[in-house]
This record gives C-alpha cells, sequence and structure tokens, in this order.
C-alpha cells in the first residue's frame, strides 16, 4: 500500500535518503601521517645539524680571520685560502691521494668483485663462513688495523720482513719514502675488500637463476658468464663503489698518521690533505688557515660527489 512504512528487518542498516557520512577519524587531516615522519626523522636532522652543518658554518666563519699575538683576531677575507691554495704541501697531498686512489680503488673492487662471483656462483663449500671471514677486517677499527699491520711489516722483527730476508731479498724497509705509500694501499685494500664483497654479492644475489642457468645451457664458460652477464648486471653497484672509495682515499687520514710513529721520516707534514689539516690547526695552532684548508678539502670532495651523482643519473639510476 502507498505510503505505508515497511518495517525493517532485525539487524538489517536503517534506510537512508542520501549517502550515508563515514563518522571523521582522527589525524585523518590533509596534513595527517606528516607529524609521525617528522619526529622519526628529527633526531637524524638534530645530529646533521649539531655535528655537520654547525661545524661546517664555524669553519668557514674562522677561515675568515687571522689570529694575531697581539690584537687577537682580525678579518682577512680570504687570505688563509690564498695561503693554502699556494701551498705546495697540501696540493703534494692532494696528488698523493689521488695516485692512492688510482691504484687502491681498482683494485679494491676487482677482488670484491672476485669474491662476490666466486660466493655467488655456489661453487665453494662453505661460502658463508668465509663471506663472513671476508668481512671481519671491516669490523676491525682502522686504528686498530694500522697498527696491527706496522707490528707485521716492523723492518727487521715483523715476520714479513724476516719473510723477505728468508727468501733472500735483504734490507726491505716498507716504511721508507718508497714504499709507505705501498703499504698504506695494501692496509686499506685488506680493510675495505670484504665491505665492497658484501655490497657487489647482494647486488648479485639479485641477478634471476634463469638468466645464468640458460648462460650455462648455451655451453657459456664460468669467466664468460662473470664478466659477459653479472658484471653489467652490477655496474651501477660498482660506480657507486667507486665514487664512495674516491671520497674515502681524500679523507685519508688515520693510517698514515699511525704509521708515522714507526716511521717519521716518510711520513711529511702534508702527506695528505687531511694531515695538513691537522697538522696546521692542532700542530701548528694555526687554526683559521685549518679550517681553510678544510672548506678546501670539504668543496673539493663536495665536487667528486656531485660528479658520481651527476653520473649515475646521467645512467639513469634514479630520477
Amino acid at each position: 500500500m502507498a505510503g505505508t512504512a515497511v518495517p525493517a528487518l532485525p539487524g538489517a542498516p536503517a534506510p537512508s535518503g542520501g549517502r550515508r557520512e563515514s563518522p571523521a577519524r582522527p589525524g585523518s587531516g590533509r596534513h595527517a601521517g606528516r607529524w609521525p615522519g617528522a619526529v622519526f626523522v628529527a633526531p637524524h636532522m638534530l645530529m646533521l645539524g649539531l655535528f655537520m652543518l654547525a661545524p661546517t658554518v664555524y669553519a668557514v666563519y674562522t677561515s675568515l680571520f687571522t689570529s694575531k699575538l697581539i690584537g687577537g683576531e682580525h678579518f682577512s677575507g680570504f687570505a688563509n685560502y690564498a695561503t693554502v691554495l699556494r701551498s705546495g704541501e697540501f696540493w703534494g697531498g692532494v696528488g698523493r691521494v689521488l695516485a692512492f686512489a688510482v691504484v687502491q680503488v681498482p683494485v679494491t673492487l676487482a677482488l670484491a668483485f672476485a669474491f662476490a662471483v666466486l660466493f655467488d656462483s655456489g661453487l665453494i663449500p662453505g661460502a658463508r663462513f668465509f663471506r663472513t671471514l671476508y668481512f671481519l677486517p671491516f669490523a676491525v677499527p682502522g686504528v686498530v688495523a694500522a697498527l696491527m699491520w706496522s707490528f707485521l711489516l716492523l723492518p727487521g722483527f715483523g715476520p714479513y720482513a724476516k719473510l723477505m730476508d728468508a727468501i733472500g731479498v735483504h734490507g726491505v724497509n716498507f716504511f721508507s719514502k718508497t714504499l709507505i705509500l705501498p703499504t698504506i694501499v695494501l692496509v686499506v685494500i685488506w680493510e675495505w675488500t670484504g665491505y665492497n664483497m658484501t655490497v657487489l654479492y647482494t647486488s648479485l644475489t639479485s641477478i634471476p637463476r634463469e638468466v645464468t642457468e640458460a648462460a650455462l645451457m648455451d655451453g657459456a664458460s664460468f669467466w664468460r658468464i662473470a664478466t659477459r652477464i653479472k658484471l653489467p648486471m652490477v655496474m651501477s653497484s660498482i660506480v657507486m663503489l667507486t665514487f664512495l672509495n674516491g671520497v674515502g682515499a681524500l679523507q685519508l687520514f688515520t693510517e698514515p698518521s699511525i704509521l708515522a710513529t714507526f716511521q717519521p721520516q716518510a711520513v711529511s707534514f702534508g702527506f695528505t690533505p687531511s694531515l695538513f689539516v691537522y697538522h696546521t690547526a692542532v700542530g701548528s695552532g694555526q687554526y683559521n688557515l685549518g679550517a681553510a684548508a678544510a672548506v678546501i678539502l670539504a668543496v673539493i670532495i663536495g665536487l667528486v660527489s656531485v660528479g658520481g651523482l651527476a653520473l649515475r643519473r646521467r645512467n639513469g639510476e634514479f630520477r
């Protein structure tokens, strides 16, 4: 009958003449969800501001002044930067770490890739144990590693020096001016190969097994699979590690400073840019000049980092 209300069934939703509005939920506004992210990021941003941005700003400010024995500091503009840029010690250190990087970075990455391919191939029994074993040097602090290698290579007493005497090569001094840089290269390769291997091994595990299985069925050798299939597929990781290792080479400090205690005449005042900054600011008390050198070194590292980022973006790794 028209106009007669139909009773609703038990448990059925009540009829409505229009669209039913859902109840508002707390935190469902347009800006909801931003606050939890900000809370999690805040501690990192605080540490970044306190221990990186603030010291950087202070270093730039300090570098614009010059200390006087009488009268305190006075504003000198870019005079400290001009002094550093004319310093043969500073640029000698830059050239030394570049030569260091030219040898250390390719050798480290080549060894890391070789180990990663071996472990990924499944041909090595106990691969998990050996991966952990090769990664352990990275867990050793740089100071401890440098001290350990110092005693191993100590002329006349170290086991490697005795080994050289045993095979007829006498009088080898690994801390001499001609061998100190190769010695540092050896120590750093030992420290960082395991880390690079772990990164490359992780990249190799992301390659589908069907790819290598198809190559094996086509008769491809182990060497051809490693160089023609796996190497191109992890090239983005290799490029990233190249720039990370290059930036680390520019900051080389721990190993030469420890080895200098065993052979001071082999490690000069400006052996590396970081040592130049340290000795200028702390050893000589020229804090303003040391700050200028630190800023110039930071700019060089920044340019290398930006170059690496631009190269990776050009290769289409990210947008």
